[in-house]
């Protein structure tokens, strides 16, 4: 294996793992360093891609820059090297939701987590981000989301995964290949509320979206936004 480097916004990176035997065509973990005063990693990859990850953040900072490592949720592809970066950058602090913090974080990191409020931003000096809570949406109780308001970039966590090893950044549609792997993978966590969810993100403008799982997008965002609300509203009424 080996991890790409693709600059998919004004100093925001893609830096992109593709596992071939995970999926159908493969299936790529993707982490998005955002290259400010202080440098923000979202996602940390699993423990086991630590040094391809590590060596890929080098190509833009040194790792021991990081000072902030986020993430969407609690699983081992979004944050499963957070305590080996931790060890890696003495200066950086995880930062995530409130509740992420109460029910995991404050027992798994090695040092003391940042708790967020719904729509708390951390300037990162050049760079500003917005924590969003998205409970449930895809996944997890402490689901979140990141907005970088300067190039209105939507880190999108697991929203819109798809398969394959696809370029960073796609024009083609990204919401039929998404409800196809959630036909796969079945991933979603579909409730009354996870539409109405996605739609608040749409209202945000975003002019990119940042995909953990297959290629990111500058076309169509909130549309897509959109109809992936509508394609869940669709499945939750037919259950």
């Amino acid at each position: 294996m080996h991890t790409t480097v693709d600059e998919i916004a004004p100093r925001i990176y893609r830096l992109s793992t593709c596992v071939p035997e995970a999926a159908p065509g493969g299936f790529t973990f993707n982490q998005f360093l955002i290259d400010a005063d202080e440098p923000m990693l979202f996602h940390t990859g699993p423990r086991r891609m630590f040094d391809l990850v590590s060596q890929a953040i080098a190509r833009i900072v040194p790792v021991d820059r990081l000072r902030w490592i986020c993430f969407g949720h609690v699983e081992s592809d979004e944050c499963g090297a957070m305590n080996q970066l931790l060890g890696a950058a003495p200066y950086a602090q995880v930062a995530h939701g409130s509740l992420g913090c109460m029910v995991s974080l404050d027992d798994l990191c090695d040092r003391p987590p940042r708790p967020l409020a719904d729509g708390e931003v951390i300037d990162l000096g050049g760079k500003k981000v917005r924590h969003i809570d998205t409970p449930h949406v895809p996944h997890n109780w402490e689901s979140r989301v990141l907005f970088e308001e300067s190039t209105a970039t939507l880190f999108c966590g697991d929203l819109f995964t798809h398969v394959g090893d696809g370029p960073a950044l796609t024009a083609g549609d990204i919401v039929g290949p998404a409800l196809a792997a959630e036909d796969l993978f079945h991933h979603s966590a579909l409730s009354p509320t996870t539409g109405q969810t996605i739609r608040r993100l749409a209202a945000l403008e975003p002019q990119t979206l940042a995909l953990m799982h297959g290629s990111s997008t500058q076309t169509r965002c909130g549309q897509s936004l959109a109809e992936l609300a509508d394609a869940y509203d669709a499945m939750t009424k037919s259950a």
